[in-house]
């Protein structure tokens, strides 16, 4: 076997997004050797692109807020289907990782006593999310490199782990590559965290940048690990429709949570005809009550803008289908409307949203302070993902973990905004912290030199092919694919013809061919990357299958209602002997009496 670059850590993290700082940090301060593994640069890590805040109950705008609280909107926000042991978790620890994101240097916006700010968001009940502008995912990146630098953990910027390498029935290391010169790199750990984000490259129009090709499901499907629901992918409402070369980037929440407004082609609000019987006491039914709500009257209900993301996505895409779409095939947002209700609006608008403002004014050429964006949805966030145990975050294989996106449970069938980036503190720092525990608890762990050979040819196949297609008509070909038959709105026929699809897909990646060399090739990185977005793809498709209902993310346009069976089991996706991907139900476990109380005193 050839000798290739070999590192030894106890704990080895791929991603360095918000959940992978944070778990290098907390395996480092538990005493043990770290590795870091980004697929691009330090810093460009998808995270900075979370703009609206961080969800945790620190009651600093309204008293009333508890862990409590958010433990339940929570719950119902994924319609009962999430790991509540996570929720639970999940709303308790939140605020202790904010203060301690703010001791570590994190710059929020200031209430007027001099305490972190908390805006409003969809399907929070009370002002949640702290924030800085609407830059805090980039704030929350600076703030965690900057006191990660200097704790002795090693950074591989530009490399890309093809497979996780297995000893026995635990994993004892990864098999990755150098993007710029090619080379093969092996990576022998104790312990594995996997934080490698989300799949929303799988799709055409999408908020994700490119390293979201779903890696670190894929390589944890393929090592043996579990996943779980899979068929609850988030289409964010909003995402920007015009000029055709921005499609699809995010416009953050925050523009409605600062008061923005949503009309259809005939300047209709029409949020206010379709709020769900489940959130309609919590709901305005006019705009002054909600725009009293968004200046903070804790006597007023939040205006529809405010629902959950699913819902409204589903109400934009039926104004589009029933003509009353914006121009460009969209609907307009609008936040131009509160000059009408505060002095100085413009000065505040940019003020609140600076990014959204020169984001829509480089890009688009559009003035968000005199003039309404035109907005669409746009492929988001997998609430499905790896399955990990609540409390360590260990997936079903010994010694691998996972944490943020990539890993399952705490958001069920659908994320309320804002509770992305406190789930990559809360759980970056369990599974940094447990994986800790088991490095130290299980060494010795042996690498298989016919496993690694295999990594390399398989890696090396695509260069020896004298025929063979692009892979990047064949990555287009998917995106097109997923958009249109396994999108917002579902259908058994059209999914049945997406799992046909796909095995073509499959065929014609198993023959792609690649020019050039090792060198920095983006036809290599990109035939490489397939086998993780077809592995998900395909996750994602059988599992929207299976679930025969609508129920938070995933809509059936067949089965368009909730069904009470169907709301009591998780599916959960696993590889059996044969390499084939196999589905199964599986009960969720009955809410400890404590929390079912909680949820039912806040309904």
């Amino acid at each position: 076997m050839p000798s290739y670059d070999t590192h030894n850590y106890d704990v080895l993290v791929i991603g360095a997004g918000g959940a992978g700082l944070r778990a290098a940090i907390e395996a480092s301060a538990a005493g043990v050797s770290v590795g870091l593994i980004c697929k691009s640069l330090l810093g460009k890590a998808h995270t900075v692109m979370a703009e609206g805040g961080i969800a945790a109950a620190l009651a600093n705008v309204d008293e009333r807020d508890n862990w409590k609280v958010h433990f339940a909107d929570t719950m119902r926000g994924g319609q009962y289907l999430n790991n509540w042991r996570m929720a639970e978790l999940h709303a308790k620890e939140a605020p202790d990782r904010v203060k301690e994101l703010e001791a570590w240097g994190a710059l929020f916006d200031r209430t007027k006593d001099g305490l972190i700010l908390q805006r409003n968001f969809g399907g929070h009940k009370y002002p949640r999310l702290a924030h800085v502008g609407d830059r805090t995912g980039l704030e929350m990146i600076r703030t965690l490199q900057d006191h990660g630098i200097h704790l002795g953990i090693e950074v591989h910027m530009e490399c890309t782990i093809t497979s996780l390498l297995m000893g026995g029935d635990r994993v004892t290391g990864a098999f990755g590559y150098e993007r710029e010169k090619g080379r093969f790199k092996i990576f022998k750990s104790n312990a594995i965290v996997l934080a490698t984000g989300g799949v929303g490259r799988a799709y055409k129009i999408t908020s994700n940048s490119w390293e979201y090709t779903g890696d670190g499901m894929s390589l944890a499907y393929h090592a043996g690990a579990e996943l779980i629901d899979m068929e609850f992918l988030q289409f964010h409402p909003t995402g920007m429709i015009w000029p055709p070369s921005v499609q699809g980037i995010l416009v953050t929440e925050g523009v409605r949570g600062e008061g923005g407004i949503l009309l259809n082609k005939n300047g209709e609000r029409f949020m206010f005809s379709d709020i769900p019987e489940l959130y309609r006491n919590q709901t305005a039914d006019n705009e002054e009550e909600g725009w009293r709500y968004t200046q903070g009257d804790r006597n007023a209900r939040r205006p529809p803008e405010l629902l959950t993301r699913d819902h409204v996505a589903r109400c934009i895409v039926r104004q589009i289908k029933e003509g009353k779409g914006s121009p460009h095939n969209g609907v307009f947002l609008d936040i131009s409307w509160i000059k009408n209700k505060i002095p100085h609006a413009a000065e505040h608008i940019k003020k609140k949203l600076p990014s959204m403002y020169h984001q829509f004014k480089k890009l688009a050429d559009i003035d968000i302070t005199v003039e309404p964006m035109e907005v669409g949805p746009t492929t988001h966030y997998m609430m499905g993902g790896i399955r990990v145990d609540a409390d360590t975050q260990m997936s079903t294989i010994p010694g691998l973990f996972a944490a943020g996106e990539c890993a399952a449970g705490l958001h069920g069938s659908n994320r309320l905004g804002g509770n992305s980036l406190s789930d990559l503190l809360v759980f970056g720092k369990r599974a940094g912290e447990y994986a800790a525990k088991f490095s130290k608890e299980n060494k010795g762990g042996h690498l298989n030199e016919e496993e690694i050979a295999n990594a390399a040819i398989n890696a090396l196949e695509p260069f020896e092919r004298n025929e063979g297609e692009s892979p990047f008509q064949i990555q287009y070909d998917l995106q097109e694919m997923m958009q249109e038959l396994v999108g917002i709105v579902r259908h058994e026929e059209e999914l049945w013809r997406a799992v046909e699809h796909l095995k073509m897909l499959h065929d014609r990646a198993a023959r792609v061919k690649i020019v050039g060399n090792r060198e920095y090739n983006p036809g290599w990185h990109t035939a490489l990357d397939l086998q993780h977005l077809l592995t998900v793809s395909e996750a994602i498709t059988i599992a929207a299958i299976e679930r025969k209902e609508s129920r938070g993310a995933h809509f059936r346009e067949d089965y368009p209602q909730k069904d009470e069976q169907s709301g009591k089991f998780n599916l959960v996706i696993k590889k059996n002997a044969d390499g084939e991907m196999k589905l199964r139900r599986e009960p969720i476990k009955e809410v400890r009496t404590d929390l079912q109380q909680i949820i039912e005193e806040m309904k």
